[in-house]
């Protein structure tokens, strides 16, 4: 059992991890709920810490901290370093400028019909109608779980967005995680290595030996996923169970249907029509990315995992990996915008607003341009749904009707985020005839 395990392929361990740490979380919150709170059991519970529930609560959530951690430690300087050897193996001004005008397109365009698939799904199942539907035997639920939440953190507007994208110090940039500046200080850099030549050449060298020890390091703290997954999943079901769920089923399964739709509909077919290539492989070589967004929420934490399947599993040259997916882990956000559509259609539907024509195309607008200001760490998007909701008047406050389930909803739209990333880097790199054919038809492992 044990030289199984340790032979296993990744995803295997993962969704391993995935599976025993929900049933764990879920049976031990069953347990808990059925001890009498004056029973000797329950005494026992709380005098010994490892034993007491909100103990064990604690040590998962320290375990899932620790795998996240591990995570985003990689982030800053795998960014900076594989953006630089991306542009600086593209000699060539004009190569880096088509890809760069490829890739900003492409990501626009498939943020715009995410929304659009959001608002549909959501107009169509009428989620909002079922929570009210539930309520209707306790009136008065909603406005309480609105009381007390009149105001949300303001989320930056576009200007804001772009005028800070130059960083006045990188180092700060660096040290406060913001991406955003470090991909364009590090875009800047990259330029400018190409333009000392032969001068610039160690510092290229270095960089390039700087990317190789963070795609090392990135495997090590792999082998820490399936830990860190099994803590995550056994305190999230542990904390929500499944009662949290009830009165927003019909929610939550319509933000999951609209990611589902976009994922293996729209994203699947573009594969297929425009990139001539069967999306199979591009799903089954995207597996350890999935799981790891799925747990995570974190494109950003992803993004490592992302690279990997991009140039292990999909064929794509590190040329095209490097530059595409760190820029899509900040700028391309299919599954927040998915997320706006959803909940501000459903909020709108729970406070019987009824919301014009007009009101759809500012959502699917000001949901596209948010996206290029979010960033790609946990609940980033729910941020970014109050400026949407203030662009067509329905009330701040609102945010708190979804808040409790955000995380489950997270999960969902971080995974659409990087499929989205990686079926950018796979269509770039097949329009630059840089995409290694034979490995993305590669049977893949089982």
């Amino acid at each position: 059992m044990l030289n199984y395990w340790k032979n296993a392929a990744l995803w295997k361990k993962v969704i391993s991890g995935f599976i025993f740490g929900l049933g764990f979380g879920l049976l031990i919150g069953l347990f808990k709920s059925k001890i009498d709170p004056n029973s000797t059991l329950r005494t026992i519970t709380q005098l010994i810490p490892g034993l007491s529930f909100d103990g064990l609560t604690s040590v998962l959530s320290a375990g899932g901290k620790l795998f996240i951690n591990a995570i985003k430690m990689l982030i800053v300087p795998l960014i900076f370093s594989s953006l630089i050897v991306g542009i600086t193996s593209m000699k060539d001004l004009k190569k880096m400028g088509r890809i760069g005008l490829k890739t900003f397109g492409l990501y626009l365009l498939t943020t715009c019909f995410a929304i659009t698939v959001g608002i549909v799904v959501a107009k169509v199942i009428e989620p909002g109608s079922f929570m009210k539907s539930y309520y209707a035997s306790n009136p008065g639920v909603i406005e309480q779980m609105m009381e007390g939440t009149t105001e949300s953190k303001s989320a930056p507007s576009f200007l804001e967005t772009l005028t800070g994208i130059i960083p006045n110090n990188p180092i700060n940039a660096m040290a406060n995680g913001n991406v955003l500046q470090i991909i364009v200080f590090a875009l800047l850099f990259g330029i400018a290595i190409n333009m000392a030549g032969e001068k610039g050449k160690p510092v290229s060298d270095f960089c390039n030996s700087l990317a190789e020890i963070m795609y090392k390091l990135t495997y090590l703290v792999m082998e820490l996923a399936p830990y860190g997954i099994f803590c995550l999943m056994a305190w999230v079901s542990l904390i929500f169970g499944t009662a949290i769920l009830a009165p927003l089923a019909m929610m939550v399964f319509s933000l999951y249907l609209a990611c589902a739709i976009h994922m293996f509909a729209f994203i699947g077919g573009v594969i297929f029509f425009f990139g001539q290539l069967n999306p199979i492989p591009f799903f089954v070589g995207l597996i350890d990315a999935h799981l790891v967004a799925f747990t995570t929420t974190s494109s950003s934490g992803t993004l490592p995992v992302t690279i990997k399947c991009a140039e292990k599993n999909l064929g794509v040259s590190s040329n095209i990996s490097s530059f595409v997916l760190p820029l899509g882990a900040t700028i391309n956000m299919d599954g927040t915008a998915i997320y706006q559509g959803v909940c501000a259609i459903f909020i709108a539907q729970v406070l019987n607003i009824d919301l014009t024509i007009g009101n759809y195309i500012t959502i699917i607008l000001t949901s596209t341009l948010a996206s290029i200001g979010t960033a790609g760490v946990p609940g980033a998007g729910l941020i970014m749904l109050s400026l949407v909701l203030e662009s067509v008047g329905l009330p701040i406050a609102a945010i708190a009707l979804v808040a409790g389930v955000d995380r489950i909803l997270d999960m969902a739209r971080t995974m659409v985020n990087v499929t989205g990333d990686a079926m950018a880097s796979v269509l770039i790199a097949k329009s630059e005839n840089e995409l290694d054919e034979t490995i993305y038809n590669q049977k893949a492992a089982v």
